[in-house]
């Protein structure tokens, strides 16, 4: 028997040669040949061959195709000289009818069998990243893109890494999409279905170090799971951890442009969550953020501003499947509607891309705006700014546990209605329990109590919240009340006392509605993202990339919007702003198209 020391510099066609005469005592090829690639194998009849190639296409992640032999062939000169698939892994598999009945150290016995089947050849992670031990691999409940018979939820092989490292690990692997490429998860395991950590359904555990983020990759094992579900009569596998290795060196990744790096953001703590977005994408994020940020009124709200909020928050909703919006300032409290027309026209650009990315979305507001609501949304689908009405609902305080009955379904925290609340110029409660408008008055008698679903929600793991203002009484702003009290006109009094995750600060708060718009749209048609975002399973989405630009907002959506809101009664609260030129235009209308202009 050979043993392990010195294999990691061994060239692959000698590997090979000592695997095939079966004088290794080792169970895993990790680590072995440094700087080639190895290769996962699936062996199915030739009449399952072309559904399973188009399977591997459609979930190229974790089945990068690197090689399809013909019937009965058994080398692969693409990937290797003088090679023998019947013996040149250290252990396969055997499935009959989709049931596992042994594991061979040869497929010689089979050579008849062989004659009329195929062999895929499929990337591995073992090619980039060594091990000391087989990997921990895990099914999960993310599901694949199924081909005819081949179906099953994705495998994913899970590494250990220091948080402060874990860009390093995306850049090194994001370039290798013959080896997975990126990671599809980082954080906490529980978001991809899987229960614990320490107990693999493939390979060895591998424990965590303090520090330590689980970070998880596609898996070549997701064919085995495919393999299993077609139910095939005969089928072979390597065994997990025993890949082919090839002659080929792994790639070297050089002069990668700004568009193609990587940046991690954690857009959760509980759970631990990260997501991964483009330089590009995020610097148009930025640029938006810096635009939105302009102080028509010259109020002090540059005091007020988080950078970088926007991006993280949008990062969060880009996650979210479900979405609850809030908005209503009955400024106006001696008229009816007593509503500002500063809010609706966001709430409704934030609605039309969420519905556009195919999101649940609902909105909440007062009872007593219900009626005024419905028409404005009706006439929004009227005009072309949503596709479909959306849900309206009311919050009222009925009990103790009222919000967390509105949020869950039974009231259960493990079974959240709304993965993310977005506040957008909606009326926030102060610091002694009432409601202000910039000049100090008391509106709390038009208020319904929406703040409660806000603070529920920071008792739900998963559900995140945003809020977005223009002068700091408004909900969500309650990150920034101590700015808000020492930099506002009234801000002592008028402070939210509410936060939300992340806080959106503009200098028109329809403004950060329709930052919020662009950036998710901006997000969606970045390809690192939307491949995290969909786990390297399926297709990229970017051919919907025409009904997501058409639900964008846009100046003559804005103009519309605004005209039907003076229809129903609803006034201006940002007279300053409205009535200010640039270039001979109204500000309000040319800082819309600045934002236009820059998608």
């Amino acid at each position: 028997m050979i043993l392990t020391g010195g294999l990691k510099s061994l060239l692959p066609h000698v590997l090979r040669k000592i695997i095939r005469c079966n004088r290794l005592s080792i169970s895993s090829t990790s680590g072995m040949a440094e700087g080639y690639k190895q290769a996962n194998v699936v062996i199915l009849h030739k009449s399952l061959a072309d559904d399973f190639e188009k399977f591997c296409h459609a979930n190229d992640g974790p089945l990068p195709l690197l090689y399809r032999s013909k019937p009965g062939d058994w080398k692969c000169p693409s990937l290797s000289k003088d090679s023998d698939i019947r013996t040149d892994c250290l252990q396969y598999r055997m499935y009959e009818h989709g049931v596992c009945t042994g594991s061979l150290k040869s497929l010689k016995e089979y050579s008849e069998q062989l004659k009329d089947m195929v062999t895929f050849y499929l990337g591995c992670s073992f090619s980039n990243v060594e091990q000391k031990c087989n990997v921990s691999m895990y099914k999960t409940a993310v599901p694949c893109y199924s081909v005819s018979t081949f179906c099953c939820n994705l495998v994913v092989s899970m590494r250990p890494i220091p948080e402060s490292k874990l860009e390093a690990a995306v850049l090194a692997t994001s370039e290798l999409k013959e080896a997975h490429g990126a990671p599809i998860h980082m954080g906490d395991p529980g978001l991809l279905g899987i229960q614990r950590l320490s107990k693999p359904d493939y390979g060895d555990p591998v424990h965590l170090q303090p520090g330590d983020i689980p970070v998880f990759w596609a898996c070549g094992v997701t064919g085995v799971e495919a393999v299993i579900n077609c139910r095939a009569p005969l089928a072979f596998t390597h065994s997990p951890g025993c890949m082919f290795i090839t002659d080929l060196k792994n790639d070297n990744v050089t002069g990668r442009s700004s568009r193609g790096v990587p940046q991690v953001h954690c857009i959760s703590r509980d759970p631990l969550h990260y997501s991964i977005v483009s330089s590009e994408a995020a610097q148009k994020i930025k640029t938006l953020e810096t635009l939105i940020g302009i102080d028509p009124g010259d109020r002090g709200i540059i005091h007020l501003h988080r950078p970088g909020e926007l991006l993280q928050a949008c990062l969060a909703i880009s996650h979210a499947a479900s979405v609850l919006i809030t908005t209503g300032f009955p400024t106006h409290y001696t008229y009816e509607p007593p509503e500002e027309n500063d809010g609706p026209p966001g709430a409704l650009a934030i609605a039309a891309i969420l519905q556009a990315l195919e999101k649940e979305v609902a909105i909440v507001t007062d009872q007593r705006a219900m009626d005024l609501n419905k028409k404005i949304i009706e006439e929004a689908v009227q005009l072309g700014i949503l596709k479909r009405p959306v849900p309206l609902f009311s919050y009222q305080r009925e009990s103790a546990d009222s919000a967390l009955m509105f949020l869950c379904e039974n009231g259960n925290p493990e079974r959240p209605r709304f993965n993310h609340l977005i506040a957008i110029e909606r009326a926030g409660m102060a610091a002694d329990g009432n409601y202000y408008n910039a000049r100090k008055v008391n509106i709390k008698h038009l208020v319904d109590p929406i703040d409660e679903l806000f603070l529920a929600a920071q008792t739900i793991p998963g559900v995140m919240t945003t809020g977005v203002g223009d002068g700091g009484n408004e909900l969500g702003m309650g990150k920034v009340k101590d700015a808000v009290k020492k930099h506002i006109k009234n801000g002592d009094v008028i402070a939210c006392d509410v936060e939300a995750d992340f806080t959106i600060v503009a200098g028109v708060s329809n403004w950060g509605g329709y930052a919020i718009a662009c950036a998710l749209y901006i997000l969606s048609t970045c390809e690192i993202h939307d491949r995290y975002l969909r786990k390297a399973v399926g297709f990229p989405q970017l051919s919907k990339k025409t009904v997501w630009l058409s639900a964008l907002p846009s100046v003559t959506k804005e103009e519309k919007l605004l005209k039907a809101l003076v229809r129903h009664g609803v006034r201006s609260g940002k007279t300053a702003s409205l009535e200010m030129e640039v270039d001979g235009l109204p500000f309000y209308n040319t800082h819309s198209l600045m934002i236009e202009k820059l998608l």
